[in-house]
C-alpha cells in the first residue's frame, strides 16, 4: 500500500505544468516598462512579430516593419486612427488586430511599444 501511494503522489508531481499568464497575470508588477530601447526591445519585438509579413518587395497592406524609419512612421499614426502601431497590436476598434490570423501580443509588450511611443519614439 505505501508502495502505491509514492507510486501516485510521484505520477501526480510529474503533471506540474508552468503556466506564464497563471504565475505572472497581466499587472502583477513583472513587465518592465523602464526598458524600451529602440534596438534592445522595440526592434526585437516587432521583427520577431510583424516582419514576416511587413517586409520584403511587397510588404502586406503597403506597410513595410524593417527598420526604426519605417516603424517610426506606423507609431506615427495616432493611435484613435485607422492603422496606427498602438491601434493594431493592442486591437483597437477600427483597426486590423494584428498579428493577423495570430496571437495577440502580451499586455506587457502592448505597453512596452506604448510607452516607446509616448516617449518620442527615441532611436536608441
Amino acid at each position: 500500500m505505501k508502495k502505491l501511494l509514492i507510486l501516485f503522489l510521484t505520477i501526480l508531481s510529474s503533471c506540474y505544468y508552468d503556466n506564464e499568464e497563471y504565475l505572472y497575470p497581466p499587472g502583477s508588477g513583472n513587465c518592465d516598462t523602464t526598458n524600451y530601447t529602440f534596438s534592445g526591445v522595440i526592434f526585437p519585438l516587432i521583427n520577431d512579430n510583424c516582419t514576416s509579413c511587413h517586409s520584403g518587395s511587397a510588404p502586406q497592406g503597403n506597410v513595410s516593419l524593417k527598420d526604426y524609419t519605417t516603424i517610426s512612421v506606423a507609431a506615427d499614426i495616432p493611435p484613435g486612427q485607422y492603422g496606427s502601431l498602438y491601434g493594431v497590436i493592442s486591437h483597437n476598434s477600427g483597426n486590423s488586430a494584428m498579428p493577423k490570423n495570430g496571437t495577440q501580443l502580451s499586455e506587457c509588450n502592448i505597453l512596452i511599444v506604448k510607452k516607446w511611443i509616448d516617449a518620442g519614439k527615441p532611436d536608441n
